[in-house]
Order: C-alpha cells, then structure tokens, then sequence
C-alpha cells in the first residue's frame, strides 16, 4: 500500500489517457472554429460585393433621375443648377451618404484605377474638356455610356464613348463604390467649403 505522501502508479496513466482522449476533441474544436472563421469570411466578402453592386446600381438610377437638370458652373444642387462635379457629388451624396471632394480634378484621386474595358456602373470617367487633364468628370452607367452636366446652356444629358470628342479626352476612370468606406462626410468636410473658379466661356466642352 502507498504510503500517503507518495503518489498512486495509475494516476499519471489515466492523466495520459484522459489527455489522450481529448486531444482529437480539441483538434475537431479547431478545425470546427477555423471553417467558421473561413466561412464568415467568405460571407463578409460575398455580402460587400452584393452590397457594393447596388451600391453601383443605386448610384446609375439615382444620377438618371436627374437628367434635364439646368447645367450651373459651380452648381451643386438640382434646384439650381449643377456642373459635372457637382453632379456627381451630389449623386454620392444622397445613395451613399460620402461626401467626395468639390472638383473633378480632386475626385481624380480617390478611389482605385480603372481600365477603360473594366468600367462598371457606378465607376468615374474623367475627361480633359478645358485644356487641362482631369477637368470634366461623369458616372458610368454601363453599356458605354455615362452620364454627366456637360456645359453652360445644356442639362445633364447621358453621352457615349462611340463619339471621338470624348475618346479623344478621356483621361482615365476610379472606383469609389466599395473601396473607399472612409470617406465619410466628417472627413473631408472641408471640402463644402473649397472657393469656386470663376468659369471661362471658351473651356466649357462642346460635344
């Protein structure tokens, strides 16, 4: 018999044992937490994609709306008038709630590269309409077409890539739906606020 500080011979067996026993029960416990991180994954990724494919869709429906809107240089709401920044501005602005910066120049620079054979709806195309790169811009809508407030005089109007002005003066395209979250209002607010140009007769882009 054992005396009582000496410890039992089958104490350490059945230690063993018993780890031995749990050790597939926490491997199945891994793998089991691993395809469930992999599949919140998968759905994370695969609700940002549909949400960002409304996005798309919702922006392309929203801007259509406004077609036949007064062209305003510096305009920035439909009741008085819009140009081709503002418009799109504004667009983001009541789909998705960002709030891009005031030229289509600055807009230039958000967002992700887009060749022209990738564009989707939702994208940005800029144009060069007054001598200066990235000095008109437009929303995608699909089909080669975009939408946009072209000049003094006329309304926001949809326009094709079919027309050489406009494949003479494309400057590139951005993707904003989907990439750029942190462009929130609070962010860039500053830019509400940025001077606008005084406009010149000549530069306005004649189709």
């Amino acid at each position: 018999m054992a005396s009582p500080g000496e410890p039992r011979k089958w104490i350490v067996p059945a230690l063993l044992t018993a780890g031995l026993l749990a050790l597939p029960l926490l491997c199945a416990a891994q793998v089991a937490a691993e395809r469930s991180l992999a599949e919140a994954a998968r759905d994370t990724v695969k609700d940002v994609a549909v949400s960002a494919w409304h996005s798309a869709q919702d922006l392309s429906a929203f801007a259509l709306g406004l077609i036949g809107v007064d062209y305003r240089y510096g305009g920035t709401s439909p009741e008085t008038g819009l140009d081709c920044s503002g418009l799109v501005r504004y667009v983001f602005q009541q789909v998705t709630g960002v709030t891009l910066p005031r030229t289509a120049k600055e807009m230039s620079r958000v967002g992700d590269t887009v060749a022209l054979g990738e564009l989707k709806p939702g994208d940005l195309v800029f144009f060069n309409t007054r001598r200066f790169a990235f000095s008109h811009v437009g929303i995608y809508l699909g089909d080669n077409r975009f939408i946009h407030a072209p000049a003094r005089g006329r309304e926001v109007e949809v326009a094709t890539f079919d027309k050489s002005f406009w494949q003479k003066r494309f400057n590139g395209a951005r993707r904003l739906v989907g990439v750029m979250p942190e462009l929130v209002p609070s962010m860039i607010a500053e830019a509400q606020a940025a001077p606008v140009e005084p406009a010149a007769a000549a530069d306005d882009p004649r189709p």
